[in-house]
């Protein structure tokens, strides 16, 4: 079982509220309620249940491997998965959200944590472009150093899909936060079966098949509907 310290730590770098960007970025919504693609409870429900399967089938498998990768204190293995989940993000917003979260998270967790293994190794070769700094292979490398599992790991990413967009939600739309309460415990609920499915994939398994996601979030940089204005 989890020790308190290690449910602690969870909660702390698994909240949505962690400093490292996750509520600039909406994972498309923006572009989906302006586009009407989200227009109701029902909708929203669809699409954030959509979202969390594609992280699951994709960035959830480099996320294990990455953890795994941690594990054996192998940092090829990290790389590899790195640039996997890079090279599957097909429009400038996802890659912008993933890379600018990753490399928060693990300056945070270089200077949070006490000489967490592989964090500055990575953060070295993100220096020398060796690996790009993804959002999920930092989660790998911090949940790992604070001695976490893969299973806990792999429930703070589809935690995080979910809250972020729900959070966003609450700023775009006419919506109780009741309702996104809702949304987000019926989600919760499927992370196990998640996760079972994926837990023996392989990098080269990680597919995502969403492409009204991939649209939106591309027309995104032209959008009028925007959580933050400036």
């Amino acid at each position: 079982m989890t020790s308190i310290p290690e449910l602690m730590r969870a909660l702390q770098f698994g909240d949505s509220m962690l400093p490292v960007g996750a509520f600039s970025f909406s994972n498309g919504l923006e572009s989906a309620v302006q586009e009407h693609v989200v227009h109701d409870l029902e909708t929203l429900r669809q699409f954030v249940k959509t979202a969390a399967e594609q992280a699951a089938t994709g960035d959830g498998i480099a996320l294990l491997e990455a953890h795994r990768g941690a594990q054996a204190k192998d940092p090829s293995r990290v790389i590899a998965a790195d640039q996997a989940v890079y090279c599957r993000k097909l429009n400038e917003e996802m890659r912008t959200m993933t890379i600018r979260m990753g490399r928060k998270l693990g300056e945070m967790a270089l200077q949070v944590l006490p000489d967490p293994p592989l964090v500055s190794d990575w953060l070295a070769a993100i220096k020398q472009n060796e690996s790009p700094g993804t959002y999920p292979v930092a989660q790998a490398l911090v949940f790992s150093a604070l001695g976490l599992t893969e299973e806990d790991t792999f429930a703070v990413q589809q935690y995080g899909v979910a809250s972020m967009m729900l959070g966003a939600a609450l700023r775009l739309m006419k919506i109780s936060y009741l309702d996104t309460q809702s949304i987000l415990f019926e989600i919760n609920q499927s992370a196990q079966a998640a996760y079972q499915r994926v837990a023996m994939a392989q990098l080269d398994d990680m597919s995502t098949f969403s492409p009204v996601l991939d649209i939106l979030a591309a027309t995104h940089v032209k959008s009028r509907i925007r959580m933050f204005m400036n």
